[in-house]
C-alpha cells in the first residue's frame, strides 16, 4: 500500500476514564484489554497502518505506563517503512504548567511535534473506540470537497442522542449545524436530519480530518476553547467549510463498563459484528509466542478462547477467557469476560491465580491477575445497581473484579 505521507494522524489517549472504572484503576482506556489478546489502542493504530498512515502520535496522561509498555513492544517499523508511532505525554513546560484540559487543548499542547512533521493534513481519532476503517477513503472525500474539516458521522439511536455529538448538512453535505451531547429533547428534536424514526440523527463519531494550517490557527486563534465536539468545530461552521463523512460500516464506542461488557461477548459468536479475522485488515497486537490452550473434559458453549490456558472439567458459555487463564475443576462460568493473567505463577500461592475449582461466575468481568479461591460465587445484580466495595465494583447491574484481587475460597458476591 502507498503511504499517505501527507497524513499526519494524532490518537487522544483518554483522560481518567472513570466510567470504566474499575478496568481504568491502574490503566488508561485506551490500554484496556479487548477480545482476550488485543488492547483498544491497537483499533485505531491498526486502522492507521491499513489505511497507508505510518506517521502516528499518541498522546497519553492518565495511567499510561501499561500504555507506553504495549505500544513500544509492538509498533516497531522496519528499515524500509519510514513510519512511527510515538507517545507524546503530558508535560509541563515553560508555556503551560497545566495537563490537558480536554481534546483540542490535548493537541495545542502538542502543536510543535505536529508542525514538525510538515503533514498536510492530520487525522485525528479516539483510543477507545471498536471498528475497521479506511481513512484514505476519508481523506480522500476531504480532499475532493476542498474541506477544511471533515468529520466522520453515523446515524444515531433517538434513545442515545445525548451520547453524541448531533450535526445537521445541507444538500452537499456540508454542516450547518452541531450540537454536542444534547440533553435537552427540544435541542435534540432542532437536530432531527433522517426520516427513520428508529435512528432520526446523524452522530458524530469523534473522527476528524482537519487541514494542518487550520487545525492550527484555530487552536492558536481560541486557546480558551478545549474541546472539538464542544468548542472547535461548532465555532467553526460559519467561516470555514466542514463537511460530514457518512460511515456505515460496525461502530462502537466503549466508553462504559455496559458498553464494554455487551460489546465483548458479542464477539463471542459466530456471526458477531466486528471480524478480527479479516486478513485484508488485520488489527495488530503484540506477539506472545504462547502455547496452545489446553482444554480437558470442559463443556464450552460460545467461547473466545485465547491462547496458553488450562480449564478441567470447566462448563463454560458465552464468555471470553483470556491470555493465560487458569480455570480450576468443576468451576462454572456463564456471560462474562475472564482477562486472564500477564504471567505464569512460578511459585504456587495460597490462592493461586486464576479461577479456584467449583467458582460459579456468571454477569461478571474478571481483570488480569484476579485470583479466586475454591467455592467463589458471583452472580450479577439487578441492572442500574451501581456499588463500590473495593474488592468488588458494580457498574450497571455488571459485577467486575479488580486487578489483582484475591477473593478467599468461599466468598459470595451477588444480590442478597
Amino acid at each position: 500500500m502507498r503511504p499517505l505521507n501527507d497524513v499526519l494522524a494524532v490518537i487522544l489517549g483518554g483522560g481518567r476514564g472513570t466510567r470504566l472504572y474499575p478496568l481504568t484503576k491502574m490503566r488508561s482506556k485506551p490500554a484496556v484489554p479487548i477480545a482476550g489478546n488485543y488492547r483498544l489502542i491497537d483499533i485505531p493504530i491498526s486502522n492507521c497502518i491499513n489505511s497507508g498512515i505510518l506517521r502516528v502520535h499518541v498522546l497519553t496522561q492518565f495511567n499510561s505506563v501499561s500504555l507506553h509498555r504495549h505500544i513500544a513492544e509492538t509498533y516497531k517499523f522496519d528499515a524500509f517503512h519510514t513510519g512511527w508511532v510515538q507517545i507524546l505525554a503530558a508535560e509541563q513546560t515553560m508555556e503551560s504548567a497545566a495537563w490537558y484540559q480536554g481534546t483540542a487543548d490535548a493537541v495545542r499542547k502538542q502543536l510543535t511535534e505536529i508542525r514538525a512533521a510538515g503533514a498536510e493534513h492530520v487525522l485525528i481519532l479516539a483510543g477507545d473506540h471498536l471498528y475497521r476503517m479506511d481513512y484514505a477513503a476519508m481523506i480522500a472525500f476531504h480532499q475532493a470537497k476542498g474541506a477544511d474539516i471533515t468529520v466522520a458521522v453515523q446515524p444515531v439511536l433517538r434513545s442515545e442522542a445525548s451520547r453524541f455529538g448531533l450535526l445537521k448538512r445541507n444538500g452537499e453535505g456540508r454542516i450547518v449545524d452541531f450540537v454536542e451531547k444534547p440533553k435537552d429533547p427540544a435541542a435534540q428534536d432542532r437536530m432531527v436530519s433522517r426520516d427513520d424514526p428508529e435512528r432520526p440523527f446523524l452522530g458524530s463519531m469523534g473522527i476528524y480530518v482537519f487541514r494542518t494550517e487550520v487545525l492550527l490557527d484555530l487552536l492558536t486563534a481560541h486557546p480558551d476553547q478545549d474541546d472539538f465536539g464542544t468548542d472547535v468545530i461548532p465555532g467553526a461552521l460559519a467561516g470555514r467549510p466542514v463537511y460530514g463523512y457518512d460511515f456505515e460500516g460496525y461502530w462502537e464506542d466503549i466508553g462504559t463498563i455496559r458498553s464494554f461488557y455487551d460489546t465483548n461477548l458479542q464477539l463471542t459468536k459466530p456471526n458477531a459484528p466486528f471480524n478480527f479475522y479479516d486478513t485484508r485488515a488485520p488489527i495488530y497486537t503484540h506477539s506472545r509466542f504462547l502455547p496452545g490452550s489446553i482444554v480437558t473434559e470442559s463443556h464450552l458453549t460460545d467461547v473466545l478462547f485465547t491462547e496458553g490456558c488450562v480449564a478441567c472439567r470447566a462448563e463454560i458459555r458465552n464468555a471470553i477467557i483470556g491470555l493465560r487463564s487458569q480455570i480450576g475443576e468443576g468451576a462454572r462460568i456463564v456471560d462474562s469476560i475472564v482477562m486472564g493473567a500477564d504471567v505464569y505463577e512460578k511459585v504456587r500461592a495460597e490462592v493461586p491465580m486464576g479461577i479456584g475449582p467449583d467458582c460459579h461466575i456468571e454477569g461478571a468481568i474478571l481483570d488480569k491477575n484476579v485470583r479466586l479461591g475454591r467455592g467463589v460465587q458471583i452472580r450479577p445484580f439487578p441492572r442500574g445497581t451501581e456499588l463500590d466495595a473495593g474488592h468488588f465494583v458494580v457498574q450497571d447491574g455488571i459485577v467486575v473484579i479488580p486487578k489483582g484481587t484475591t477473593l478467599p475460597a468461599g466468598t459470595c458476591i451477588g444480590p442478597e
